[in-house]
């Protein structure tokens, strides 16, 4: 059964302008991205699992063009491999331009709708996870049925739309996490968000637009109000993103401007269309960007096949947290990742001895929390955005959404400044942290763990 509160295709993955990262030109190696990987990640990055992902998606690009999926090829029918932020070599696979997450979604949801052993329920929620003896033995659904199962996977997206100024959808506030840890898992990471560099800033109705990377891996530039460049828009993501909100900070700006002019817009259809139609012309002048609240880290944690700590629950994509992206996500892991630990999840999974249907009907009922609010998405842009201390991040130790909370716990626990995590009172990188992940067990306070 697969159980989707909006229509498959209105997923955050719909929206994933980025493409699918894998090693596959002749001069490029998983090692070589492995190291890119580790680079980007700030000393935080769960080396075991990027390794899988890097040996592992050069296949998954291959099993995605078996299953119909058409991606973007060169004159020669070569596959056009993209050059993104972080990347040392060209390694980003695109489908019709930045509409990777379009294609592959619509194709994907064809197949499983039309499979006569999936039963896809849409505009159902699962409301909460049936635990039986320790074990996920279930789910509840918001209709009032209760769905024995072998396993459960959620794959439910991030919770970057948490933050008043974000590049999500409404939908991505987070929801799986507290599913699960209601259930007892362990959320990892929380305190870790990316902030994307360039969401258009602009009250036209394309506020918070993405403008995909791969827009810069192809010449775009940015500029400050004098025109000049004042950074390398190919660095890491946490670097463009800072130099960005500390350039705006010292002038007072909102925004930086981002200049297309010499990009071809065939390449990037999507993106050219939207700006036209929202009154930016991007071939003949500058778009105003500045950050927003992009992508988790942090999620349920998980090992490396998708496991949380309850056992017959497992997470995959942006609501899990194996550990990959360390404090500072490398462009177009994330597709990756979905398809790499999806599929090693979906192994895990199937291998899980099947529940009988008895006793069902006693688990726990669901605990709905309380709906975010815009005072909560304000204060969590304010006092944990891109940059954080300690007096903002504690008022929000009293916020009434939970998942505020636990976010405000976790970057209060780590005392240091890494990667996307930036603390005012803590602007050093401390190497007591070096490979350590903030732990926020169903109970208890933030604690270290060490992962392998």
């Amino acid at each position: 059964m697969l159980v989707s509160a909006t229509p498959l295709a209105g997923s955050s993955s719909y929206w994933a302008q980025g493409g699918v990262a894998a090693a596959l030109a002749a001069d490029d190696a998983p090692e070589r991205h492995l190291r890119d990987t580790v680079v980007a990640g700030r000393g935080a990055v769960r080396e075991s699992a990027a390794r899988v992902l890097c040996n592992e998606a050069p296949g998954i690009v291959r099993d995605l063009a078996a299953l119909g999926v058409r991606f973007d090829a060169d004159r020669w029918g070569r596959l056009a491999l993209g050059l993104e932020g972080g990347h040392s070599a060209r390694r980003v696979v695109h489908a019709g331009g930045s509409a990777t997450g379009r294609r592959v979604t619509r194709q994907l949801s064809a197949l499983v709708a039309e499979h006569p052993s999936i039963d896809v329920q849409e505009g159902r929620r699962c409301v909460g996870i049936a635990v039986l003896d320790g074990r996920c033995a279930g789910i509840l659904l918001d209709d009032g049925r209760r769905v024995a199962a072998a396993a459960v996977v959620l794959a439910t997206g991030g919770a970057a739309a948490l933050w008043a100024r974000t590049t999500n959808p409404a939908g991505a506030t987070g929801g799986g996490l507290l599913l699960a840890h209601a259930a007892g898992a362990a959320l990892a990471d929380l305190e870790l968000v990316q902030f994307h560099p360039t969401a258009v800033a602009a009250p036209n109705g394309v506020d918070g637009f993405l403008i995909t990377e791969a827009i810069r891996g192809e010449g775009a530039l940015l500029l400050d109000a004098s025109g000049e460049r004042f950074v390398d828009e190919l660095a890491p993501r946490d670097e463009v993103a800072r130099a960005i909100q500390e350039l705006m900070t010292g002038t007072g700006a909102t925004s930086v401007a981002l200049d297309m002019r010499e990009v071809d817009p065939a390449l990037f259809p999507n993106v050219v269309g939207a700006l036209r139609q929202a009154g930016i012309d991007p071939g003949r002048e500058l778009v105003p960007v500045a950050p927003a609240a992009h992508y988790m880290m942090g999620g349920i944690a998980t090992d490396l096949d998708g496991r949380s700590t309850v056992r017959s629950l497992y997470a995959v994509g942006e609501c899990a947290c194996t550990g990959l992206h360390g404090a500072n996500r490398l462009a177009s892991n994330s597709l990756s990742e979905c398809f790499v630990f999806g599929a090693r999840a979906a192994r895990a999974a199937l291998a899980e001895p099947a529940v009988g249907a008895d006793g069902l009907g006693g688990a726990e009922g669901p605990r709905r929390p309380p709906p975010l609010t815009a005072a909560s998405r304000r204060a969590l842009w304010e006092h944990a955005g891109i940059e954080r201390d300690r007096d903002g991040l504690w008022s929000l130790r009293d916020d009434p959404h939970p998942l505020v909370r636990l976010i405000a716990d976790a970057a209060l626990a780590r005392t240091e400044s890494r990667g996307a995590h930036r603390r005012r009172d803590f602007p050093d990188l401390d190497p007591a942290f070096e490979g350590l992940h903030v732990m926020m067990e169903p109970s208890g306070r933030p604690a270290f763990d060490r992962w392998v």
